[in-house]
């Protein structure tokens, strides 16, 4: 039962009345793509809520004329039908050339004299109306929404266009300063992957300034020119290699140990348990898995305190002349493609990675340098945090303001009021 004032409407019936107002985009077979000309918007433009402006793709215009293609405006929503979530959605911003979108997303041009297209944007979002969409979706290898069934999902929507648009200025808002934390954070990596790259390779002298051959002693080595303080060691020769030490444990056995000490695999932790193995601060490198080469997540990191580790990550414990926080930050800043084996499972195998060699700062410059480095993930993960804050605030709005269980109305009367 829809709140008063409210009414549950179908997303075909939110379309206005021009043609091609909700229909699916243009089927564009690969030899019709080439680099310039029409833009064709594909699925992975296509994010939640925002368009993903890369991997710009076209057509000629007589291409365009040849297969009839329907025209994208500034405006427009486009839903995909294809994963991954089913149904995301976001408005067509103002595009510099002319543009068609790809089969299976659908154009939807809803009425603008009854509907606020940023309102619309923020229902078609909403994880309630992703989950609708996946329920209904069809196809056993690749799942899709057909336009038809897409259609026939219904929203809860204000009667009010002022209301809906008072909701879509709210969400609008936490959306900014989501995509402002973000912008910083990806600033903050960017400092980061510069800081390393001088740290790692010319290192920090006494007074804490980055090394340059232009006021500071280099030296030859099998790795090129670096400081002379430094040396080019294997990795075997800064730690003890641990994986004797490994047990992995099946589901089933650790449904059974179920508690508070993490049970680590290639990626983190993938469960907690009641045992551990290890009680005392390690690295931990990833053995195998997708994670080996697409480095989506840490390959390399540090665990403190009571742990169990699996046989999908190597254990290393560094020396007494190796700082564990340096060696970290380290052996993630590798490039690690030439010693991964295998292709269906990719594989860093010991023996490889024992033979890795490095250039290495004398302890106390690896404490400084790690201590730099700490201080910028401390940044990066403040930003990350508050991400996260404002995400967390984002879903409880939209589960209040799209479904009328929180009502603007009060604020559009005394808007109404004063003016």
């Amino acid at each position: 039962m829809s709140v008063e004032g409210w009414e549950k409407k179908a997303i075909q019936y939110l379309a206005s009345d021009v043609h091609h107002s909700f229909i699916d985009g243009d089927w564009i077979e690969a030899p019709y793509i080439i680099n310039e000309g029409i833009r064709l918007i594909q699925t992975g433009n296509i994010g939640v809520g925002k368009f993903i402006d890369r991997n710009k793709k076209y057509i000629s215009e007589s291409s365009f004329v040849e297969l009839r293609c329907k025209e994208v405006y500034s405006g427009d929503i486009l839903i995909c039908r294809l994963a991954d979530p089913i149904g995301r959605s976001c408005i067509v911003p103002p595009l510099e050339e002319k543009a068609i979108t790809s089969v299976d997303i659908c154009i939807l041009r809803i009425d603008k004299q009854r509907y606020d297209k940023w309102f619309i944007s923020h229902s078609l979002n909403q994880q309630s109306f992703l989950d609708i969409c996946q329920k209904v979706a069809g196809g056993s290898t690749r799942q899709r929404i057909s336009r038809s069934n897409l259609g026939k999902i219904e929203i809860d929507i204000p009667q009010s266009k002022a209301e809906q648009t008072q909701i879509a200025t709210i969400l609008s808002t936490i959306d900014r300063a989501i995509e402002q934390t973000e912008a910083l954070i990806t600033k903050q990596q960017r400092i980061k992957t510069g800081l390393m790259q001088d740290l790692l390779t010319k290192g920090i002298d006494e007074n804490g300034n980055i090394r340059s051959e232009e006021t500071h002693e280099f030296k030859d080595s099998p790795l090129g020119r670096i400081p002379v303080e430094w040396e080019v060691k294997s990795l075997q020769e800064c730690v003890e290699f641990w994986d004797g030490k490994r047990v992995p444990l099946k589901q089933s056995d650790r449904d059974l140990m179920q508690g508070e000490i993490p049970y680590y695999g290639a990626s983190g932790i993938i469960d907690y348990i009641d045992k551990y193995i290890f009680d005392e601060d390690l690295i931990l490198v990833g053995e195998d898995g997708e994670n080996v080469v697409s480095r989506r997540l840490p390959l390399c990191f540090k665990i403190t305190g009571k742990s169990w580790v699996n046989n999908h990550a190597h254990v290393l414990k560094p020396v007494f002349n190796a700082n564990i926080d340096f060696l970290t930050e380290r052996l993630e800043f590798f490039d690690y493609t030439l010693l991964i084996s295998g292709s269906a499972q990719p594989k860093l195998n010991q023996r490889n990675l024992r033979n890795l060699s490095f250039s290495i700062p004398p302890l106390s410059e690896q404490k400084m340098i790690a201590s730099l480095i700490t201080n910028q993930n401390r940044s990066i993960k403040e930003y990350e945090t508050e991400k996260e804050k404002l995400m967390r605030k984002k879903t409880g709005l939209m589960q209040d303001l799209l479904t009328g269980k929180v009502r603007v109305t009060d604020l559009l009367n005394q808007n109404t009021a004063t003016n």
